[in-house]
């Protein structure tokens, strides 16, 4: 059960950027509307001047209505325009937020392995490493997983990259190629969690192994190690290749090979001066 659903009712608006007393005079405008800002302040238990001085935070918000006759009165919005209403700011300042700092992020290689803490960190992840890729993308994906990423697959390779990788459950009609894992029936019975690889343009690899459940986060690794991705890469290419079904499918997939693809990844690694240098 989430934190949101555990408050009182009293204070769940104070995960929407809401004071505890704004929450309260909402709710208690939920029950008793019309009410006079007197009333409110006898119903919540607080003095005039504050509750007076929320109720004015409360309809720059968007919160409330008020009358414009004296005693003024308030009333509540109706909770689905309520949210529509935060909901819509929240993009719009998201929006900016992320425009302001993209403009100050300049990506930089670091050649280092992160480990990831949540599920959803790891999904997010994945899919900006599909989103970012410019060449090959490479996938060992159990069923839930595929589902969550699926789009992005198809995605990339409407942008005209190669995408490819193992499946464990019956491989379905899809603009990119999935490959039954020769392992699909032990995986599934065998391996304890949910399998999440992505490795794109041998330059950057995710390995992720989350709960059955799909809820908790068993292992989750990032790298942006063109060695580490490079090795990723040629042994799930090869996998990919071993697990086709019949020759004329492994033919098809010989541009998997690292050397045959030659990939970003690769180039990088091999112009690489050796460290005494």
């Amino acid at each position: 059960m989430s934190t949101t659903q555990k408050r009182p009712p009293e204070s769940l608006l104070v995960s929407f950027g809401f004071t505890e007393l704004e929450s309260q005079l909402y709710v208690q405008l939920m029950r008793h509307a019309p009410a006079t800002g007197y009333k409110l302040a006898q119903l919540v238990g607080k003095a005039p001047a504050n509750t007076y001085q929320a109720l004015a935070a409360m309809e720059r918000k968007g919160a409330i209505l008020a009358t414009e006759t004296e005693p003024k009165a308030f009333r509540p919005v109706a909770p689905t325009e309520l949210f529509a209403g935060l909901r819509q700011n929240f993009n719009t300042a998201a929006q900016q937020a992320e425009s302001a700092l993209k403009a100050m992020h300049a990506p930089f290689e670091e050649d280092r392995l992160y480990r990831l803490k949540s599920v959803s960190q790891a999904t997010v992840r994945a899919r900006a490493i599909i989103e970012n890729a410019r060449q090959i993308v490479l996938f060992d994906l159990f069923p839930e997983p595929l589902a969550m990423l699926h789009d992005a697959l198809v995605a990339a390779t409407e942008r005209g990259l190669t995408v490819a990788g193992l499946v464990y459950q019956k491989p379905t009609q899809a603009r990119y190629t999935q490959v039954l894992a020769a392992s699909a029936d032990f995986a599934a019975k065998r391996w304890p969690g949910l399998q999440m690889s992505l490795i794109a343009d041998a330059r950057e690899v995710l390995l992720v192994l989350m709960a059955q459940d799909g809820e908790q986060l068993l292992q989750g690794l990032w790298s942006d190690s063109p060695y580490l991705a490079c090795l990723h890469h040629s042994g799930l290419s090869a996998e990919i290749r071993l697990s086709a079904h019949s020759g004329r499918s492994r033919d098809r997939l010989e541009h998997l090979s690292l050397l045959t693809a030659r990939p970003q990844g690769l180039k990088r690694l091999i112009k690489r001066k050796p460290a005494s240098e």
